[in-house]
């Protein structure tokens, strides 16, 4: 079973994601927050799968509790999904910062909240590659381009051309393409990457591509 967190301050809203998920054999709503600080204590007490995230709340808001969540060593398998109302807005990529695996927006059809749910559950990336190049293009863009960062010295050639290349939003089975390897190759030296690196999943990888400099926005269409 995936264990799910509902956390949102609007009781129609959480009883409208509860609805879509409790109908699915695969899918156990555990808990429901109303603010981030109710939010970050069941997800101690209950150590769901995944949560659904808003990202404005009282008390603390989505972007503290993500923050505490990613930041607690006990909650290392949970997951955080950011929603928010539009597909780009600043505080998602403060979210992804912080820690959030992906995120949702709230007008998101039935099939494609149940598909989150479970790519997250699995550990995979959330954002399609196409939302992750704009979204992480449009906020990386406004800062100074880094310098370069110690964290890469481990990295090999091949890890860092991976790396690359997941940082311009390219899905395994596109890395593999691109560098003639066969997808469980790829997919072999993102774990890596991740491991490497201590990053949760593929969406900090692609943030931090971002923020050592190895990928410059909008360098590939």
């Amino acid at each position: 079973m995936i264990r799910v967190l509902l956390a949102d301050d609007q009781t129609l809203v959480r009883a409208g994601f509860k609805s879509i998920l409790v109908d699915e054999d695969d899918i156990e709503v555990v808990g429901e927050a109303s603010d981030g600080r109710e939010a970050v204590r069941l997800a101690r007490e209950s150590k769901p799968d995944v949560v659904l995230m808003d990202i404005r709340m009282p008390e603390r808001d989505g972007l503290e509790a993500t923050r505490d969540i990613a930041g607690d060593g006990r909650l290392d398998g949970v997951r955080v999904v950011i929603l928010t109302t539009f597909d780009v807005d600043d505080y998602v990529y403060g979210a992804l910062r912080a820690g959030a695996s992906g995120f949702l927006v709230k007008d998101t059809e039935p099939a494609e909240l149940l598909h989150a749910v479970r790519v997250v559950a699995r550990g995979d990336a959330l954002i399609a590659p196409a939302v992750t190049r704009r979204l992480i293009s449009e906020f990386a863009g406004r800062a100074q381009r880094p310098g370069p960062s110690p964290r890469l010295n481990a990295l090999t050639e091949r890890e860092r051309e991976v790396m690359t290349l997941v940082g311009a939003g390219l899905s395994n089975d596109e890395i593999a393409q691109r560098l003639v390897l066969s997808p469980a190759t790829a997919k072999t030296h993102v774990s890596r990457l991740m491991t490497k690196l201590a990053v949760r999943d593929r969406a900090q990888l692609v943030v931090l591509a971002y923020e050592t400099g190895m990928v410059t926005p909008g360098w590939l269409s």
